[in-house]
């Protein structure tokens, strides 16, 4: 006689898998669902309320609303714990608001700002990135890292620190822990920076306009980078932020080409016989395109930007409080040290290599 089967394990909170959306264990009906992100909308929604507050205290204000909202989640999933019911509302966020707040980052960007860089600029934007991510892919397969973890982290160093890692996992498909990983290397080697470099402009002899572009080539977050290039003067943070907007403009190209090489990979590895899939289009990025096109083309109220703009980073700041609410210290403990140590030496390399070409200007 056969033993009696073994009871399934409850489910536990470290059980419970975020890109899933369990449609059979849920009662059909949009307004079950509906009710069901409103838990974990709140509180993701309440920890970047309380990163925006916390920036009045001095000292604080350098730091940008959504790295705070990253450490406060990461402090509350490890400290108290993420509630069961707040799931479904964290992955909303995480995967919803992202999306929609990466699609309004196209209000901020104009094709005029690009010609305010210059071709030269803009030319050292495009080879800094284009050679730190080459840098630092090749250099993770060297040192034996997750292939979708350097992707992550080559990313978020090149082009613009924790929105660019989510946005390239939606075609890499990297484990969350990869993902939680990736922000924390770009959260903080981009903090160091943007500490580091308004201390730097005497040592390595650049004017206001250079240093600008420097600290937009090269520091992860548009909030960092409005933080550092600002405390060498107007000049320097006005165009530190248009050079980094425009490196941002270059995030849509970089998911597209990735999300191709991915589906060239998958089809190489099933063979001719096996699915070849279509490339992913990350739908969000082409109306990130499309605001950034309406925006060069049509005067949008200033009215209207000053909501839009500090609307945009509480949405992120939402979406980032989310990933630090699945963020298991654990789980990064157990990934060891390699992928900090190519997350420091990515941010070396993007920061050497651009300022290399900005002394080599003419």
């Amino acid at each position: 006689m056969p033993p009696p089967a073994m009871p399934a394990a409850p489910a536990t909170s470290t059980d419970w898998d975020p890109t899933a959306s369990h449609p059979r264990h849920k009662p059909a009906g949009h307004a079950t669902y509906a009710q069901g992100i409103w838990p974990g909308l709140f509180l993701t929604g309440t920890i970047a309320a309380l990163a925006f507050g916390l920036r009045e205290i001095p000292g604080v204000g350098t730091l940008s609303p959504m790295i705070l909202a990253i450490i406060i989640g990461i402090a509350f999933h490890n400290i108290v714990g993420t509630p069961r019911r707040a799931k479904e509302g964290v992955t909303f966020s995480l995967r919803r608001i992202l999306r929609f707040a990466i699609i309004l980052l196209g209000f901020q960007l104009t094709a005029q700002q690009i010609v305010e860089v210059g071709p030269v600029g803009f030319a050292v934007i495009v080879a800094t990135l284009i050679a730190t991510f080459t840098f630092t892919t090749w250099l993770g397969h060297v040192m034996g890292v997750d292939r979708k973890l350097t992707q992550l982290i080559a990313a978020g160093t090149s082009i613009c620190g924790a929105s660019a890692v989510i946005a390239t996992n939606t075609v890499t498909k990297g484990h969350d822990e990869d993902v939680a990983y990736a922000v924390a290397c770009v959260t903080i080697f981009g903090s160091i920076a943007m500490f580091t470099y308004p201390l730097l402009p005497d040592v390595v002899r650049l004017d206001p306009h250079t240093f600008g572009l420097w600290a937009g080539a090269s520091i992860h977050e548009i909030a960092q980078v409005v933080a550092a290039a600002f405390q060498d003067g107007q000049t320097s943070g006005e165009f530190g932020t248009i050079a980094k907007l425009s490196r941002v403009m270059l995030l849509a190209p970089l998911v597209i080409t990735l999300g191709l090489m991915a589906t060239r990979r998958s089809s190489h590895h099933h063979g001719a016989s096996g699915p070849t899939g279509k490339a992913p289009m990350p739908w969000f990025l082409v109306g990130f395109i499309a605001l950034v096109a309406l925006n060069s083309l049509v005067v949008i109220p200033a009215d209207f930007k000053s909501v839009i703009v500090p609307a945009t980073t509480f949405l992120l700041s939402v979406a980032l409080a989310a990933m630090g609410l699945e963020t298991d210290i654990s789980k990064l403990k157990a990934k060891g040290l390699k992928p900090l140590m190519l997350g420091a030496a990515s941010t070396l390399f993007i920061s050497g290599f651009s300022l290399a070409l900005i002394k080599a200007m003419p």
